[in-house]
């Protein structure tokens, strides 16, 4: 091999292999996804493969969210809904990660809480709403009662186990350091906590939503669980897939705010 081959190879530039195994964004894949089985839906119901009972035309379903949007129903729904879930969420997970490294952190605390946590967190929460009606009345109190309950105790249950699972190594260098229990917690703990604490918010979001669609089909007037409820009664399919399609929606939107925040706060990961 010439010197000219061996200067050529050595200048080369090398491939970067330290990534682990992060996943590439391939968001363009979601949508074609979406977009082939809605098309699929659309070519099944108007060749009548697909039961118009069963299955309305995807068409159909936008022309009503058109009628909606025209209407002012569509945010006359989604406001009181967001409100709900939003409040509701934010006392439940607050009060869930607050728990949570608590009995991560503390001896006590765990020994007097984990037994609680793990009484309650199997009960059906839905099965609780006509107790929080009779406790908080059958206007908002009793929503955002249901939505925090739910919240919490799934929240609870992954933060203190993302607390469990930092690795102790780190924490008996820091020690070793002289770091102070404070510095441990702040520098090590939580930022090695962080990502499973973030991945039990995606999983206690989605219950909110699923628990702010049970809560709004009692006692409520506006919300998107009344309006399923109300479509669902008339058998009225296209209001009652446009409702549907409104949860989807708001679930994707928040597993992706749940994705950003996790890409602004575990970019150390990378």
């Amino acid at each position: 091999m010439s010197d000219a081959t061996t200067k050529a190879a050595a200048q080369r530039p090398i491939a970067y292999r330290g990534g682990g195994f992060a996943p590439s964004p391939r968001r363009w894949v979601g949508f074609i996804v979406f977009a082939v089985l809605i098309l699929f839906a659309e070519w099944g119901t108007r060749s009548g493969w697909i039961s118009a009972l069963t299955l309305p035309k995807p068409s159909d379903v936008l022309e009503t969210f058109r009628d909606l949007y025209n209407s002012g129903l569509l945010f006359q729904h989604l406001a009181p809904s967001l409100t709900r879930f939003v409040m509701g969420a934010l006392i439940g997970v607050s009060l869930g990660v607050v728990v949570g490294i608590l009995i991560g952190l503390f001896s006590y605390v765990r020994a007097g809480m984990v037994p609680v946590v793990a009484a309650i967190f199997p009960i059906p929460k839905i099965a609780l709403l006509p107790l929080f009606v009779i406790w908080f009345g059958i206007g908002e109190g009793s929503k955002y009662a249901l939505i925090a309950f739910g919240t919490f105790t799934p929240t609870v249950v992954a933060t203190y186990g993302a607390v469990d699972n930092v690795d102790r190594t780190l924490i008996r260098m820091g020690q070793s350091f002289g770091l102070s229990w404070w510095s441990i917690v702040r520098k090590i703990v939580l930022p090695g906590a962080m990502p499973g604490i973030l991945s039990g918010l995606r999983i206690s979001l989605a219950i909110a939503i699923i628990l702010l669609v049970a809560a709004e089909m009692l006692g409520a007037e506006y919300g998107i669980g009344a309006y399923i409820l109300e479509a669902g009664s008339l058998y009225d399919l296209e209001r009652l897939f446009a409702g549907v399609v409104i949860l989807s929606v708001l679930g994707v939107l928040v597993s992706a705010a749940v994705g950003l925040v996790e890409r602004r706060l575990l970019g150390w990961r990378t």
